[in-house]
């Protein structure tokens, strides 16, 4: 689970409720609540949404969501260790061997590829058919990045007309000088509303969903790689040294001391 995302949410939000009852006391809490004013900018942020986008692509934003925050993907490190490990054992009892493996693995790209590795793809059509599937993938975050993007857009939009609507009705109401200031409050909140969506809800979390992406694109390109390779008989060194180029320098220092460390507890046992 990815805990900075909830976290952030949790803490952005207590910070704001300490912030006004530390300026207008516990019942300045009160002021900030409008029930008018939130159907016009969620309401409002979720109508426009519709009409640009079709309601299936709408729906799987939330399971998108979601696993974007609760699905942990593993490091690019354990993958090229797991690909290693493949290309020994298809380079000692060859590629039929690993067909046992693919029960084992939860990852149903990996899975995949293995699979297609198994039953005689050529390297060829092992790259063309994954990486179809990687620009599929990377397509529908596209889509659901869209999607959030266009709601941080819209939503202070919608509080801004918020604004506008409370304040056309204020101004009905001059007659009543005493009716101003709340009619004012109650004209802005609105506004408070589509900056808050915008800009702690759908902008950040558009941009956390593109971040994830590209961290999932990364470990299927890195995979294609190194099972492209061991189609093709590399040595596992051959297989290790192709895929260090997916790995940031500081992946691959790190990868350096697990390497030296379980070179010295191999000595040590021995």
């Amino acid at each position: 689970m990815d805990i900075a995302t909830p976290a952030g949410l949790l803490i952005g939000f207590v910070l704001l409720i300490v912030s006004v009852i530390m300026g207008g006391g516990a019942s300045g809490i009160v002021a900030f609540i409008n029930i008018p004013s939130m159907m016009i900018v969620v309401g409002g942020t979720i109508c426009a949404t519709l009409v640009r986008y079709p309601l299936q692509r709408v729906i799987g934003l939330v399971g998108l969501i979601m696993k974007t925050i609760f699905v942990k993907l593993s490091s690019p490190q354990e993958e090229m260790q797991r690909l290693i490990e493949y290309a020994k054992l298809a380079r000692r009892e060859g590629l039929l061997a690993l067909e046992s493996k693919v029960v084992d693995i939860k990852d149903a790209f990996l899975a995949k590829s293995i699979q297609l590795l198994v039953d005689g793809t050529d390297a060829d059509g092992l790259r063309d058919i994954l990486e179809k599937e990687i620009d599929n993938v990377r397509g529908r975050h596209s889509i659901g990045k869209g999607v959030l993007e266009s709601m941080g857009t819209v939503a202070p939009a919608f509080g801004m007309m918020g604004t506008l609507i409370g304040l056309v009705l204020m101004l009905r109401e001059l007659d009543d000088p005493s009716k101003i200031g709340v009619g004012m409050a109650t004209a802005l909140i609105t506004t408070f509303y589509g900056v808050l969506l915008a800009n702690l809800i759908f902008l950040p979390m558009s941009g956390k969903l593109d971040i994830r992406s590209k961290e999932e694109t990364l470990l299927k390109e890195l995979i294609v790689e190194g099972i492209v390779a061991i189609q093709s008989g590399d040595n596992p060194s051959i297989v290790e040294e192709k895929l260090k180029g997916f790995l940031s320098p500081a992946q691959r220092q790190e990868n350096k001391v697990d390497a030296l460390k379980d070179q010295i507890r191999s000595a040590s046992a021995a």
